[in-house]
Parts: C-alpha cells; structure tokens; sequence
C-alpha cells in the first residue's frame, strides 16, 4: 500500500506539474496575444506592412502641345520600363539570360546591376520598352522583375517644328524649347498609390489610392501647322538649291504679335537624338544673330521723315556711286546719281541711307531704331534667346552713324527683325511677341504715326516690282512691301570678302498687313547670293501658299477681275 500510495502521489505531483505547466502556456499565448494585438499592435503592423507594403508613385500624364487650330505637336504615350529588386532577384536567376535576349541587352549588365545595388530595391534595367515587349517580359515572370509604367514624348511632326518645340528627357522633363519654355504648365503632380508585395517581390494587382495624379495641362501654341510646313519645305528646298550652310523663316501676326511659323535649317527630329550634339538644336531664329543689313534701310528713312528734315520729294545726290566718310568709302550698286527716299529704297542705296543718318541727331536717330524694337528682347521668353545689339550713340563716331543707316554695326535675330516689321504693319504699334494662342492682340504701344508707317510702306512696295531688288517676292493679286539685304559676314579683322548672309523682310497684303515674315539664309553658294535672289523668293512662295489658306482678300487684282469682283 505504501509503494501504491507513493505511486499515486507522484502521479498526481506530475499531473499537477503538467496542468501548471499547460496553464503557463496559455497564459504565455494570451499574453503574446495580448502584446500582439493591444500593447505592439501598431508596431507590429508597420513591421509588416514594411515588408509587403510600399507607397508607389504614380506618374503623371504630361500636357499636349497642340498648333492653333487643335492638331498634335506633342504627345505623351505611355510606355513601360523594366526594374528589378536586387534584394529579391539572385545574380544567378536562370531566366536573366531571357530577360537580357527580350531587352537586347548585355546579361552580364543586368548581373552587374544586381551585384552592385544589393542594398536596394529598386533599380531600373531598360526604360520604354514597347508594348510587345512589355507582355514578353511579363510572361518569363522573374521574381523581383517588375514593370513600371511612364509616359513617352513623341512630335508627329518630327524635325518640321523640333526647334521649336524642343524635346523632353526620359524623365518626361522639358530640356529645350517650348517644352522647358512651358515646364511648369505642361508637367503634371505624381499621384501616390499603396500597392502590396507578394513573397516574390512582385506588386499585387490593385492598391489603394493615398493621391490621385494630376495630368499637366494642355498648351495651345499660335502656331499654324500648315504654314510651318509651307515655311519649312520651302526652306529646306532654298537652302539645297544654293548650297547654303543654314537658313531660318519667321511668320508673325502682324495684328495679334503671334508667332505663326518658325523654321530652321538644318533641322533635326526629335523623336530620334542619337548622336546631335547640342548646335543642331538650337533654335536659330531667336538664337542666332547677324547683322540685318540693307532690311533697316526703311527705318533710317523713317527717321529722316519723322525729323521733318527730310520728306518724300527730298532729293539725294549720290553721285558718283562713291561716298567717303572719314575715309572709308561708302559704295552703291552703281552710280543712281540724284534719287529721292523712295528710290533709296528701291534701289538699297548705301550712300543715300548714310547721308539720311549723318544728318540726324544721333540721339534720333538711336531712339527711332529702339522704337522699332532693335536691341530689345521680343517678350516671347523662349529659351536662349540672344537680345541683339544696338550700339550706344555715346560711343559713335561719324562712320558708325553711316554705316548704322544700311545694318551694319547692329546685330538682331530673325525674330526680332519680324517684329520691327510688325511695326510698320501695324500703322507703328510695337507689340510683345508670344508662341501662345491670342484671345485678342497682345499688349502694345504706338511708336510712330499712322501716315508715316503707311508712307513707308508705299516706299517699300517698290522694292518687289520691275526695277527693285527683290522682285522675285512678288505675290500674284496681292502688293507686297519688303526689303532685302545682302550682308558680308563678320570676320575676325574685319568682314569676308565672299562670304554671305541673304535676308528678306516683307508685309503683305501691303495695303493691310497681316504677316510679317523674314528669311535668312546664311552661306549660300552657286554664285547667287543676294537676298533678291535667294531669301525673297521663299518669301514668295511661303505667302502664295499662306494667302490661300488664311483666306486673306487680294488687293492687286486686275482691273477686270475686280470690275467681276463688285459684281
């Protein structure tokens, strides 16, 4: 009895020390319980969610760019670009050599990657990959290999508008052009989204939404497509039949201050970049200066009007086609002998130009080519715009105010030689320019009366009929006032003996302007270099095209085609 008694105790001792110890166990579980879902709960929460949780951005749509009537100068697509988790993706994956044969990339440049970033999560492998691509890569389903979406810039117009659209970086940022211009309107705000991670370290489908995205807004450009490709065809075909090593074409409003075209020469395309350096980019027209030569001859005229010294029966002496001034010769085409303003102008007479200016004050004198806008920025912002030089009359010296009158010793660009156009078209009323589309004419400020500008242009309507130097702008049933130049390019020491920039700056219809265009072609070859035989005739035909789809009315018609017109 006492063995049994003795068994039954211990029995009931380890029994006993089972129970205790089942109840310290539940005990330990309800406290674990207890610090998992009360005391550690948010800790613990994060810990996991930072192990299959993460805050994705979501890329924003970038803004189109569109021309004045709607259609499509920039788009963003979207595309998808590759990325791995080094972390999750072993150097030695098998499938990585399929992966490196869809992307046409090296295998070992994707081992590399991974070796190199083992500290990371996220590393890019190839970006904007096509669609086709994209279902590839998605097929081989490679832990730790994932897609993520972004947006593709594309110009439909290639290199016909590139310099000045400019182009986007693989980031979707503008880097030239109207497209670092307009940065801030056409980028969107990322949008944020909370995505979950399988064990593979691949994202799950869906996710909650912590931001929306907002897609940047469209911008609508006073470019008018259909003469950017008129401007541009015409100026490459100019730029190949004269050999010429570059060449640029400005369209403005003449009403609002638009930009309504703008070429250059050569050109590139900005959906392709391999291999540009950063001068084939560059937007020539607002970038490039020169000096515009003989095409300021109408605003030393002008200036000699509005100083009452001078009106349009005032007769010059040119004689004998020879004229020194502090022993520099002044020389003209030929010897024209005694010709009045309007000739000056028909026949670009240096001599007659120069006597105007020597006989003006030069603070006149410097005060009516700024009111035309020389040496001033245009107010259109575009990236790298050069300013222009007007030099200050301080410093002039007899020869500088002479040669001041026919463009030399002042540089401008294009753009800003248009505008001072604009001037005269638009009765004197000097107007900011702007690559946006107008509601309503952009601010201005009247610099010259309404009869001056109006007698200029009369002047300068002879510059393109028989007997001037630019008869080949002509445009058939519409007057034309212009003016060409042909200037010797600057050269270290002094000016080329043979080497050339061609311009010609017109308004049609003369009677009311609505363009103002410039052309400049620089370098031309084949022995023709003058701007009455290489710029003007772009001109001519830009306009024949632009007079036809603007529906603007003739205002030469013949004398029976306007007796049918007013019946």
């Amino acid at each position: 009895m006492s063995r049994q008694g003795s068994a039954m105790q211990v029995n009931g001792w380890r029994l006993t020390l089972v129970r205790f110890s089942f109840a310290l166990i539940v005990l330990g579980l309800l406290w674990r319980l207890v610090d998992i879902q009360i005391l550690n709960n948010e800790f613990l929460r994060n810990q996991g969610d930072a192990r299959h949780l993460r805050n994705v951005p979501v890329v924003a749509h970038r803004g189109m760019i569109l021309d004045r009537h709607g259609e499509p100068l920039a788009i963003s697509t979207p595309v998808h670009s590759v990325w791995i988790n080094p972390q999750v993706t072993p150097v030695d994956q098998p499938d990585l050599a399929k992966l490196a044969k869809i992307l046409d990339v090296s295998l070992n440049s994707i081992q590399d990657r991974i070796a190199s970033n083992t500290s990371r999560e996220f590393v890019y492998i190839k970006r904007r990959i096509t669609p086709a691509l994209s279902a590839k890569v998605k097929e081989l389903k490679i832990p730790g290999v994932a897609l993520q979406r972004e947006y593709k810039r594309y110009y439909p117009t290639a290199e016909v508008s590139g310099h000045v659209l400019g182009f986007t970086n693989i980031d979707d940022r503008g880097q030239e052009g109207l497209e670092l211009a307009y940065e801030p309107i056409l980028t969107g705000v990322p949008g944020l989204k909370r995505m979950v991670r399988d064990s593979k370290g691949n994202f799950v489908g869906g996710g909650e939404q912590i931001r929306a995205a907002k897609a940047g807004e469209n911008l609508q450009l006073s470019l008018d497509l259909r003469l950017q490709y008129l401007s541009y065809n015409a100026l490459k075909n100019a730029i190949k039949t004269h050999g010429a090593l570059a060449g640029t074409a400005v369209i403005l409003d003449v009403k609002t201050g638009e930009v309504l075209a703008m070429a250059n020469q050569p050109a590139f395309n900005p959906n392709n970049r391999t291999g540009l350096r950063s001068s084939d980019f560059r937007n020539r027209a607002v970038t490039d200066l020169f000096e515009p030569g003989s095409t300021v001859k109408p605003f030393t005229v002008v200036s000699g009007l509005k100083s009452g010294l001078f009106d349009e029966k005032t007769i010059i002496n040119t004689h004998p086609g020879v004229f020194r001034v502090s022993g520099h010769p002044i020389t003209d085409f030929r010897d024209y002998g005694e010709i009045d303003l309007a000739t000056l102008i028909q026949k670009s007479s240096n001599i007659a130009s120069s006597k105007i200016a020597l006989a003006l004050e030069p603070d006149d004198l410097w005060n009516d080519f700024a009111s035309f806008g020389m040496g001033m920025d245009t107010g259109a912002y575009f990236p790298g715009e050069a300013v222009g030089y007007l030099p200050d009359r301080s410093d002039w010296r007899k020869l500088d105010r002479a040669t001041l009158a026919y463009g030399y010793g002042l540089v401008t660009n294009a753009l800003q030689l248009a505008r001072a156009y604009s001037v005269i078209g638009s009765d004197g009323i000097l107007r900011d320019v702007t690559f946006v589309k107008q509601d309503k004419p952009m601010p201005g400020k009247r610099m010259f009366n309404k009869d001056l500008m109006q007698t200029i242009r009369g002047m300068m309507e002879l510059t393109v009929l028989p007997g001037g130097t630019a008869t080949r702008a002509a445009v058939q049933n519409y007057r034309v006032a212009g003016k060409t130049g042909t200037v010797k390019k600057a050269r270290a020491g002094g000016y080329a003996k043979a080497d050339y920039q061609s311009v010609f700056a017109g308004l049609i219809p003369a009677s009311d302007p609505r363009l103002a265009m410039v052309v400049m072609v620089d370098s031309p070859g084949n022995d023709e270099y003058y701007g009455g035989a290489v710029a003007a005739p772009v001109f001519a035909e830009v306009m024949t095209g632009a007079m036809r789809l603007l529906n603007i009315a003739p205002d030469a018609l013949p004398t029976t085609q306007l007796q049918v017109a007013k019946h």
